[in-house]
């Protein structure tokens, strides 16, 4: 699908989407919402979010309001997104040999769970636990 020079915005798009896709049915469901984009690095704005200043060392961001921190009396609210940030993702995977694919499914994994509700350390723990 593509060379060393990484894949295009548009190969990583599929990609995502093809990790939604695989998802189980449950999941899948309660995540048709959410927007996946994929641009070449963060904003300035993103990166403060999350507490980083260099625009290399985030390579995906949900934006959005938790499931379980929805409510019904809310309305017109902009879809969930998941961000992918393209030239960090490629980097790593130059960096680490991991498949791209594999570093895509992480990301996509890793912010839905946001999505859910869980934190960067419920997230980790997991990992953890399932290693």
């Amino acid at each position: 699908m593509h060379d060393r020079t990484g894949p295009t915005a548009a190969q990583m798009q599929q990609m995502a989407e093809a990790v939604r896709a695989s998802l189980p049915p449950e999941f899948r469901e309660q995540m048709q919402d959410i927007v996946l984009q994929v641009e070449d690095f963060a904003t300035a704005e993103q990166l403060e979010s999350v507490g980083l200043g260099d625009r290399w060392d985030l390579t995906g961001l949900y934006e959005g309001v938790a499931l379980p921190d929805r409510s019904v009396w809310e309305s017109g609210r902009m879809p969930a997104r998941i961000w992918l940030f393209r030239e960090p993702l490629i980097a790593e995977w130059r960096a680490t040999g991991v498949h791209m694919e594999d570093l895509v499914r992480h990301v996509v994994v890793h912010e839905a769970g946001h999505h859910f509700g869980f934190s960067d350390d419920d997230m980790h723990q997991l990992e953890d636990e399932a290693d």
